[in-house]
């Protein structure tokens, strides 16, 4: 171990990682053009490359704001936290489901009765509550940097944000709020939802935590309650899934009365989300759980059987179909994934202890959370379950599963696995519509003091250039000329990776500098009014690796009406792709998409492969080596 990772395991709060850098104003400003060049018309570019050198000009005013930026680092633990944190999550508007939670989905678990699914919620709540422990007790072990620039100690602090944050709705902007203190503040409590109904289980009696057995026979008891149609309420979860603005105004309603504030402030308290989920009546393939877990089916299925504001709602669903829904904002895809892998170890890891009632304690029953309801109200939940079942209609899924080669193919062609599987979704992008269009793959910044993620512009020049090699039809290009692109694009790939998880990738750089032109109210500099920098944030192409080491896998809708939201898990002998994009976009087909993704991988496998053959064969007995040939036809 080195003195440095010793000193990074010695104490999370006492490591002192560096804070994010602010990259040099000149850099960025060329890296953006170099960036856009080639996916704007000619006409534009030297527009926009105009707008650029005035901004950039000695004495202009990029450098005002550079150097007032540069005086915000001094101040801040993290320069880009708070600007990223809005523009990324709390501005926007839209629902959360489908376009902001991303869901982990598990394997379909063989459930015999709703017995078998209560043990494993049951089994799952025992093991948030000794992940929480782990957490409040700074016990977790410190994370260190795989991939690229590996062995790095990473900042902690996404993992504190866990159990303990709420995102608040509000007219114009959302607020996070964790709470800190919820480690020492007892009582603790997690929040079960039932047939749309919500119920408190308290998780400490008499100042002991319950057992497997005890919080099975609460599930038993939530169950039973949430089957009285008498006491039934309307699904007030609904209207989580609205709009923020559209849902702020409704809780603004809701809590005129009591009953509706107390059942509130329980839920925005509460450690995680339980839903118990009816069956939904489809068969479980990969992509029909993948739907369930995004947007629950819609108000008929289970998709007001949840809480979206809760950063980590456990879906349970009785025929099986399992996983985890996140709110995104406190934290990424990483900790989802390590907290998930911990909780399915421990799942599977222990022999399913049958339920000693003998072993339990008289506890008081859990408690149904109550809402009062108007007709005000009631028509609130009516266009916020209509506003959902649109966004359900809307979404097309294709979860594919490559199974020809995984990752360990591609080192062997001393390649790096998230290059190669990036430049293979330019191909299939371009194999759709002919040209590259902006792409964000996010970066992890937790080499960083509260580093979160910036974005790399995985559409460069060389990807272009290699996939417009391999889509001619005319065969140009020989394998000789296609393999030298593909290592340019797959280097320039891993160049721009290496610049954006060591802080000196431009969009987090320009998005500090627009923001400090709002917060001096300046007039807002030209180059933000561009088109070329407005498109070059329509991210048409959401990308990013959710690699797992249990069998599960991460899926989110696209950021844009016309785009595709593609994740990806790569594994030793497969690749798990989760591609969406919405049926109302006539542009989009997830499964066209998909279909080109196959055969792109293939013919770069074939590439791969001919030019590897190539290589070892003397010259004189392949005579026509040189010669152009079409790619994988």
């Amino acid at each position: 171990m080195s003195a440095l990772q010793k000193q990074a395991t010695r104490g999370q709060d006492s490591q002192v990682l560096p804070k994010v850098p602010v990259p040099p104003l000149k850099q960025t400003l060329d890296t953006y053009l170099k960036c856009v060049q080639h996916l704007v018309k000619e006409e534009q570019f030297k527009k926009t490359k105009t707008i650029v050198e005035k901004f950039g000009a000695p004495g202009g005013i990029g450098e005002i704001l550079q150097k007032k930026l540069l005086e915000r680092k001094d101040k801040k633990a993290n320069w880009v936290y708070d600007y990223w944190l809005e523009d990324m999550y709390l501005n926007n508007r839209l629902a959360l489901p489908v376009n902001s939670n991303p869901a982990m989905v598990f394997p379909k678990q063989a459930f015999r009765d709703h017995k078998d699914a209560l043990r494993f919620a049951a089994r799952l709540i025992c093991g948030v509550l000794e992940y929480k422990a782990l957490i409040d007790a700074r016990k977790l072990p410190l994370d260190f940097a795989r991939g690229q620039l590996a062995g790095t100690p990473l900042c902690m602090e996404q993992y504190y944000r866990l159990f303990t944050s709420y995102r608040y709705p509000g007219l114009k902007t959302d607020t996070l709020k964790v709470d800190l203190n919820a480690a020492s503040s007892a009582p603790e409590h997690v929040i079960v939802a039932c047939k749309n109904q919500f119920f408190l289980l308290d998780v400490v009696a008499n100042n002991k935590q319950l057992n497997e057995a005890e919080i099975f026979l609460q599930l038993e008891k939530i169950m039973k309650m949430s089957e009285n149609a008498e006491e039934r309420l309307p699904p007030f979860g609904i209207l989580t899934s609205d709009g923020r603005t559209e849902w702020a105004q409704a809780r603004e309603a809701l809590i005129k009365d009591q009953a509706n504030r107390d059942s509130l402030a329980l839920i925005e308290s509460c450690i995680c989300v339980v839903c118990l989920d009816e069956p939904c009546g489809t068969p479980p393939s990969d992509t029909n759980r993948a739907l369930m877990l995004l947007h629950g089916g819609g108000r008929e299925r289970n998709g007001a059987n949840r809480w979206y504001d809760k950063s980590m709602q456990f879906v349970v669903g009785t025929d099986g179909v399992c996983g985890v829904v996140c709110e995104h904002s406190p934290f990424e895809g990483i900790v989802m994934v390590q907290c998930s892998e911990f909780l399915m170890k421990r799942i599977t890891g222990s022999p399913s202890r049958t339920v000693q009632p003998s072993s339990t304690r008289a506890l008081p029953p859990p408690r149904r959370l109550l809402w009062k309801c108007n007709s005000h109200v009631q028509a609130l939940l009516e266009a916020s379950g209509d506003r959902l079942q649109r966004l359900v209609n809307n979404l097309d899924m294709d979860v594919f599963t490559f199974e020809t080669y995984g990752k360990e193919f591609i080192k062997k062609q001393k390649m790096s696995p998230d290059a190669f599987i990036q430049i293979s979704l330019q191909l299939a992008f371009y194999k759709c519509r002919g040209r590259l269009v902006s792409t964000y793959e996010s970066a992890s910044l937790r080499r960083f003091q509260e580093g979160r993620v910036d974005n790399i512009r995985s559409a460069t020049a060389e990807a272009l250039a290699f996939v417009r090699s391999m889509a001619d039809e005319r065969a140009t290009f020989t394998d000789s000329e296609k393999m030298k692109r593909l290592k340019d694009a797959v280097k320039a790939q891993t160049d721009y990776t290496i610049a954006a998880i060591t802080g000196m990738a431009i969009d987090n750089h320009l998005l500090g500098l627009l923001k400090l032109s709002k917060q001096l109210n300046m007039e807002k500099p030209e180059m933000f009014c561009d088109e070329t920098y407005l498109a070059s944030n329509h991210f048409t192409l959401s990308t990013s690796q959710v690699p797992t080491t249990v069998e599960m896998f991460c899926c989110y809708g696209p950021v844009v009406p016309n785009g595709y939201g593609a994740c990806y898990n790569p594994q030793p002998h497969h690749i798990v792709f989760s591609v969406a994009s919405f049926w109302e976009n006539t542009e989009t087909s997830s499964a066209v998409f998909v279909k080109a993704l196959n055969e792109g991988l293939l013919e770069i496998r074939d590439l791969c492969n001919r030019s590897a053959a190539a290589a070892t064969k003397p010259p004189e007995s392949s005579p026509a080596a040189g010669q152009p040939r079409k790619s994988g036809k």
